[in-house]
């Protein structure tokens, strides 16, 4: 007999059993594009449907996905309504680049993230976590309630600056998470403009007031790279060898151009944390409503803190705590969907002998939003069962049904700095206090460039 908890299910848009008119589409994708997807999406290998007339092939096959991805990526670009919305912001930015632009650029910043690299950051990783966690230090022992989405920006963006820029980045982190907030999902949200292909000179009236905030970060990297060109060439052995020297030491005419380096700065200021971060709230949420999970949680991360481990070893060493991230990124993938379009005709044979025809032009939907909730590739797929991701069971998850970092040539250059900094992050918090949720904590997920709560997550933090 079977005794364990029924798992929990957390909130989400219940698949739609009505195709969208028209103007229900355009309402969505403006306000939440997880709410589009109808059952379909969550049940069949493929769908080929027509946006505004525009051929749309939604893939959730892991085959055809590895196709279009890894096996013929050549053959596929970035969408162009993806560029219409992201390329005003990120400009030739390492998410947002293309061809010889986006091929020099990857080269260039891969040695910082290799996993060898990643590991060397664990113990900085540790002691920003630390010292974020002595803010709460103050809740008392009934506890105080915050924001966790807000505070797990904060922490995020504390370990990027002190890892990857040496905590040199020029700008008031106090109201960091609120320029975040206003840079990436007021300017990066969709317009109808989008929709209708309007070319980038026509005014997207969703966006007014964001250029102010872009500006804002655009003079922070100026005056970043400013400050450390200042130092380099004053002490050049007193400088940093960290992810911004090695850019700037890239500029060059056969490196990086002026351009290209501020707009990576850019990139990872505004986004580069902005993903780890949502994922980790949402776990904070998802282990507070699952007790079990948690105190599965809390005996391993104290007993890997009493043998003394090092931070490095702490990934390993923690599988539940691992698990229940990877979980997190299942249920709720910080990037959504992952977009492309066709540049000359293709197609794929399933193991079956189906033949998908891909013309060019087509627009290719890989989405990890119905993909990680699909009924074909997972148990119980609406629910919080991190027990999938342990050692002994992760064997039966396929490469490509699970895609929180994406895959092929553009897969995330920092998955294994996430996945460490987010289980020191998780084991440091969880060791001292406890997350609980309120009767105040009413999640939704809702879609603006990451999955993130539509309200924040208060929950009630409290000594353990």
């Amino acid at each position: 007999m079977d005794m364990r908890p029924e798992p929990f299910v957390p909130p989400a848009p219940m698949p739609r059993t009505v195709p969208p008119t028209r103007l229900q589409i355009i309402w969505t994708v403006m306000h939440n594009p997880l709410e589009l997807w109808g059952r379909p999406s969550f049940t069949l290998p493929w769908i080929e449907t027509k946006f505004f007339k525009e051929r749309t092939l939604i893939v959730n096959d892991p085959g055809l996905i590895r196709h279009v991805l890894v096996d013929n990526a050549a053959n596929y670009e970035m969408s162009e309504i993806r560029q219409l919305i992201l390329r005003p912001i990120l400009r030739d930015g390492l998410l947002t680049a293309e061809g010889p632009v986006w091929k020099r650029s990857r080269k260039a910043m891969a040695p910082v993230f290799t996993p060898k690299h990643a590991r060397g950051f664990a113990g900085q990783m540790l002691a920003k976590a630390e010292e974020y966690a002595a803010r709460y230090a103050d809740a008392g022992p009934d506890g105080k309630i915050f924001d966790i989405s807000v505070d797990m920006t904060e922490l995020t963006f504390a370990i990027l600056s002190e890892t990857l820029f040496s905590g040199e980045i020029v700008t008031a982190s106090e109201s960091f998470s609120d320029d975040v907030d206003r840079l990436l999902h007021r300017m990066g949200r969709v317009d109808p403009m989008d929709l209708l292909r309007a070319p980038p000179w026509v005014p997207r009236l969703t966006r007014i007031g964001g250029s102010r905030v872009l500006g804002k970060f655009r003079k922070v990297v100026a005056d970043t790279m400013a400050l450390r060109r200042q130092r380099m060439a004053a002490n050049p052995d007193d400088t940093p060898q960290d992810f911004l020297t090695l850019l700037l030491q890239l500029e060059g005419p056969d490196g990086l151009t002026p351009d290209e380096i501020e707009d990576n700065i850019l990139t990872f200021i505004g986004a580069g944390h902005e993903t780890t971060a949502r994922a980790l709230a949402w776990t904070l949420y998802c282990v507070a409503q699952s007790p079990h999970v948690r105190e599965r949680m809390e005996e391993e991360i104290d007993h890997v803190l009493a043998t003394g481990a090092e931070p490095v070893e702490w990934l390993d060493l923690m599988p539940w705590t691992r698990a229940a991230f990877e979980e997190a990124l299942r249920l709720y993938p910080p990037a959504p969907s992952i977009n492309r379009a066709a540049i000359a005709d293709d197609h794929w044979v399933s193991p079956s002998g189906e033949t998908v025809r891909i013309d060019a032009g087509v627009t290719v939907l890989v989405m990890p939003w119905t993909l990680h909730r699909h009924e074909l590739y997972w148990e119980k797929p609406r629910a919080f069962m991190p027990e999938r991701f342990l050692p002994e069971n992760r064997g039966a998850i396929g490469r490509f049904q699970y895609l929180p970092f994406g895959a092929g040539p553009r897969i995330c250059i920092g998955a294994t700095f996430a996945m460490q900094e987010a289980v020191i992050a998780l084991a440091v918090l969880m060791h001292r206090y406890q997350f609980d949720v309120t009767p105040e904590t009413k999640v939704w997920p809702v879609q603006k460039l990451t999955t993130q709560p539509r309200d924040g997550i208060p929950m009630r933090v409290s000594p353990r």
